[in-house]
């Protein structure tokens, strides 16, 4: 029997941002691979009013069409009315109310079994607005920042923790991850742990010299991938780079911090060796982390990152804060963690056939820290292994499997 899925994102990427929300559109792919699953994407696009809808980003988000096939899977684009910076609490009614006419037809059509949303804010609260009108059950999939600052502003938390109250089942990306929605106040009973996945083939050990030489580097090169925003920390590794007079730090990742980031590098007289490669297209991010002897991230908070494992999927060490997942990741089956001392003591070395390195949320730690790791020669095979159970064939066939417990 075909098990008809509703998936709701609006985080899924489009021709304008091809790289936003691409693990979402990985797995609903891998879903919609599975034999006796067909899924239906709803993709909504936040438009403010006008005259701010004439901005260059949301007029490009306006062009993009309402259905398309994208890749192997039907996409429908409806708008919304958003209104960036105070209209967060806003955006449940209005979303629900702009793509209510549009599910309703397509449930008419051919009956959906289940609904998946992909994000808490606003994704949940309206996956539980459809799921009442449509009569089916729905499921929201936790990811880091929709708990972590979504579900503590005072403005939305309310809707985030009735649309898990509400919900059939709960994903998390992470132990730590459902750890954080148990305190918030989310049921642990009907959360389940669904890891992300990495494609093993494309994100692999390659010659660390020919990579370094693609981008015209040499020396030891530090790369950190992430959104150029303040919760990342990227400013920490700039401010690490005086003690580091070797080294090269590449942040691949745009966002609102970039141009601060390359004054606060000229400030500090590292400009020469800081580079900003803006957003980095995913399918040339494997030769990117090929590249690099180390990859950092600084982060305030997460959920699993994404990039944490592309680098070690790439025989790549990471430098990175104990938040969200990151024990999980470099922690070993029998439980002992990698690097023993690194967990415990921040600043402490990581063995060289280590996986990575917990590092305190500071400036000085990160200095400390890479400064160690750039010495040492990684065990590739080694820290490749960490990888090697985040696959998307695990995720799809436990998504199947959850999705079709739901739908009973």
């Amino acid at each position: 029997m075909t098990l008809r899925v509703l998936t709701l994102s609006t985080l899924f990427p489009d021709m304008t941002r091809p790289n936003f929300g691409i693990f979402v559109e990985r797995q609903s792919r891998e879903l919609a691979s599975r034999e006796g699953a067909e899924v239906t994407v709803i993709a909504p696009l936040g438009i403010p009013p006008w005259p701010l809808s004439r901005h260059t980003h949301y007029a490009s988000l306006l062009r993009l069409p309402v259905e398309e096939r994208w890749r192997d899977l039907t996409v429908y684009r409806p708008r919304f009315l958003s209104i960036p910076w105070i209209g967060d609490a806003l955006h449940v009614a209005s979303m629900t109310r702009a793509i209510l006419p549009l599910v309703r037809r397509l449930h008419e059509k051919a009956p959906f079994d289940v609904i998946d949303a992909s994000f808490f804010y606003p994704d949940g609260p309206v996956a539980q607005h459809l799921s009442r009108k449509l009569g089916i059950p729905y499921s929201v999939k936790a990811r880091g920042a929709d708990i972590h600052i979504w579900g503590r502003k005072p403005a939305t938390r309310k809707a985030v923790l009735a649309a898990g109250k509400g919900a059939a089942g709960l994903l998390a990306v992470s132990e730590a991850m459902k750890r954080s929605m148990i305190a918030l106040g989310m049921d642990g009973e009907k959360t389940r742990v669904h890891y992300t996945g990495v494609d093993l083939d494309r994100f692999a050990p390659q010659d660390r010299a020919a990579a370094k030489a693609h981008f015209g580097v040499t020396g030891p090169v530090i790369l950190s991938v992430g959104a150029l925003i303040p919760r990342k920390g990227q400013d920490l590794l700039i401010r690490a780079m005086p003690s580091l007079p070797t080294a090269i730090l590449l942040l691949a990742g745009q966002g609102p911090e970039g141009a601060a980031l390359e004054r606060l590098a000229e400030e500090l007289g590292v400009g020469d060796r800081v580079g900003l490669l803006g957003a980095v297209p995913h399918d040339h991010l494997p030769i990117l982390y090929n590249a690099a002897d180390v990859m950092a991230l600084p982060s305030a908070s997460e959920g699993m990152a994404n990039a944490w494992i592309e680098a070690m999927a790439c025989g790549t060490p990471i430098a990175i804060t104990d938040v969200g997942g990151a024990r999980e990741l470099l922690i070993d089956a029998g439980g002992t963690p990698d690097g023993a001392e690194a967990a415990t003591a921040p600043k402490g070395a990581c063995p060289g056939s280590k996986a990575g390195i917990l590092v305190e949320r500071t400036s000085e730690a990160f200095a400390d820290a890479l400064g160690k790791m750039l010495v040492q020669t990684p065990d590739r095979v080694a820290i490749r292994k960490r990888a090697m159970r985040f696959t998307w064939a695990a995720n799809g066939d436990a998504l199947l499997d959850y999705l079709r417990g739901l739908a009973g």
